[in-house]
């Protein structure tokens, strides 16, 4: 097992050329990532959502505060993320596990405001996660957001983004037979970074 204090950005750096090489190849959405969560009863539950942001701080993403997610994520602050890049060499996926923070205001403030302006007021429209009793309620809402921010429309208060701080990243690489290669890197309690192969 190798340790050493520049594992971390090797691992990061290892993602970058990933992540370029599924743009290059033309992976649908090459930010799309699964985020797995869990209430604090054990119950599981996963999703799709978008990368936003990374880099050694962690991985971000945005969402409702009050939607599913954003409430287990308050009240059980872990999560696993999955990318499946089924284009890149023989096929790779890149799993990361980390303890989940609120990023700062600041933050969200500046992505938001390099959002669509109809992404916005649906971020001010959607009750996410809520039971909505039909389409037309939504666009009802849609609506009444238009009206309310003719200008520039501000971030709801309970709209931000949230990262993932990677205490384990490991990257699987497809091979044939179901021979895979699995590297993967992970922080001891002192925040001390290991590298091992893992059994296909």
């Amino acid at each position: 097992m190798t340790q050493t204090a520049d594992l971390l950005n090797e691992a990061l750096a290892t993602f970058d050329v990933l992540f370029a090489e599924a743009r290059a190849a033309g992976e649908p959405d090459p930010t799309a990532m699964s985020v797995a969560t869990a209430s604090l009863d054990g119950r599981p539950s996963v999703r799709t959502v978008l990368l936003k942001a990374h880099d050694a701080r962690g991985f971000v993403f945005y969402t409702h505060l009050d939607g599913r997610k954003g409430r287990e994520l308050q009240a059980n602050p872990h999560a696993a993320l999955l990318f499946h890049w089924p284009r890149v060499r023989h096929g790779v996926q890149v799993r990361i596990e980390g303890a989940v923070e609120i990023v700062s205001d600041a933050e969200a403030d500046a992505y938001f405001a390099s959002r669509p302006r109809g992404s916005q007021l649906g971020a001010w429209a959607s009750k996410q996660s809520e039971t909505l009793e039909g389409r037309d309620a939504f666009e009802q809402r849609l609506a009444e957001a238009e009206r309310s921010f003719p200008g520039d429309v501000p971030r709801p208060p309970r709209w931000t983004g949230l990262r993932v701080r990677a205490d384990k990243v490991e990257f699987w690489y497809g091979a044939d037979f179901r021979l895979h290669e699995r590297w993967l890197y992970e922080s001891d309690l002192a925040g001390a970074y290991s590298k091992r192969m893992l059994y296909p």
